[in-house]
């Protein structure tokens, strides 16, 4: 019975799968496309984990390969750069990643954070934000307001999964500093998000309106709605999430659980979307919402709901780091300008975080682990560049790809360095 009704809707869709049609041809590309592209994530990931660095910089240097196959003689890939669903499917991947980190960070941690936590935060947030904007100023005076804030705004973002490992390697996550760098990611997490939220509003207005000035009322209305969407879908959101899951236990469908979750991260995304706002704003915001908890009288017939949400990532997500390093040209780094910002960035993005360790105003602790803790930016950075190398000012992409470029690269060296760095830092406090 199930093979007639599959052969039914194949009949009845006969220009989906036919070679010779137009959407059959997409579709047969896209097969193809999302074959090599998981395949190549795959490869990445295994390669650099096994040299000891995370599998986000493999995936992404599988992207970088895939993307220049042409300069070798090799155009077989040209065809991933335009597959629209293979980009739908990176940006669902990137909202999944986004979920998942909201839903790994708990509202009670993010509010048990000491002084500390919340003063490494602020400071890793605002240096690196003022320090990227000043390096974009001076190497690109005739860019506008626009490439500058969203250069800083990239630097602002820290990806704390990276330090958790070597943390965990180390057997130091029970340590003082280690829960300061922890809930300052936290923290650092939720104000990326907004500054994120902010300065994409604030293009898109300028993209929809046509004013290049950067005027102070549309900005507090933007950062009204940004504080406003993330408090409101955090509380309002899980008093109805809660009441809609104690109706849900009085069905019998399997895999409930799952599709309210992930319904309700859609459905946030979107909201945050129609607000203006970036849609992994409201992901993150979902992510928060829900606890695990929550699912224990699912318990008993489902999994834990993170063993349901795990698989989908590994699928979706690395798809979003092969396309993002799909959009990094080698042949920018032939201009010296690109390699001097590259430079220039890191150095920054090394400086603005470091600073955060004044942050630490507890005796007795030793501050230079923190600072060094705050330092990769990972995925969270790439999520900023792919953001701003999506959105467009009079036709022109916030990002060019000489700039999208120069920042994958300070986004890997932070990356790559944090791991060696943090060891040398903690073997030379054990002497």
């Amino acid at each position: 019975m199930k093979r007639n009704l599959l052969l039914a809707m194949a009949a009845a869709s006969p220009s989906l799968w036919a070679a010779g049609g137009e959407h059959g041809a997409e579709m047969i590309a896209f097969l193809f496309g999302f074959a090599i592209v998981l395949t190549a994530a795959k490869l990445g990931g295994e390669l650099a984990e096994r040299i000891h660095q995370p599998a986000v910089l493999g995936e992404l240097t599988a992207g970088v390969l895939l993307g220049n196959a042409v300069l070798v003689g090799l155009p077989w890939f040209d065809f991933l750069h335009h597959d629209a669903i293979l980009a739908a499917m990176a940006e669902m991947g990137v909202i999944l990643l986004l979920f998942e980190v909201g839903f790994e960070s708990r509202l009670a941690d993010l509010i048990s954070v000491g002084k500390s936590a919340f003063l490494v935060a602020a400071i890793g947030v605002v240096a690196p934000m003022g320090l990227g904007y000043g390096v974009s100023l001076f190497l690109f005076p005739q860019g506008g307001w626009w490439l500058h804030l969203f250069s800083g705004a990239t630097l602002s973002a820290t990806s704390v999964g990276i330090t958790a490992r070597v943390l965990k390697d180390l057997n130091r996550t029970d340590s003082r500093e280690a829960k300061i760098v922890l809930g300052a990611a936290v923290i650092d997490d939720v104000l990326g998000l907004i500054v994120l939220a902010v300065v994409s509003g604030m293009v898109s207005s300028l993209a929809s309106n046509g004013n290049a000035a950067l005027e102070l009322t549309p900005v507090a209305i933007i950062i009204g709605k940004a504080v406003a969407f993330l408090g409101g879908a955090i509380f309002i959101g899980r008093y109805v999430h809660l009441r809609a899951l104690q109706f849900a236990t009085h069905f019998r469908v399997h895999g409930l659980p799952l599709a309210m979750a992930v319904s309700f991260c859609f459905a946030l995304s979107a909201l945050a979307g129609a607000m203006g706002l970036a849609p992994i704003v409201g992901a993150f915001a979902a992510g928060l919402v829900l606890e695990e908890a929550d699912y224990q009288a699912f318990h008993a017939k489902e999994p834990p709901l993170d063993q349901y949400i795990r698989p989908m990532s590994m699928i979706f997500v690395p798809v979003f780091f092969v396309m993002m390093g799909l959009k990094i040209d080698l042949r920018t780094f032939a201009s010296l300008q690109v390699l001097e910002f590259a430079a220039l960035l890191t150095v920054v993005a090394i400086a603005g975080k470091i600073i955060s360790l004044f942050g630490v105003v507890e005796k007795g602790l030793h501050r230079l682990v923190v600072g060094v803790g705050m330092i990769p930016r990972g995925e969270v950075g790439l999520i900023f560049v792919g953001i701003a190398a999506s959105l467009k000012v009079a036709g022109e992409p916030v990002f060019p790809a000489s700039v999208v470029s120069a920042m994958v690269v300070m986004v890997m060296l932070t990356t790559m360095m944090t791991p060696p760095l943090l060891k040398a830092v903690f073997s030379r406090q054990t002497r």
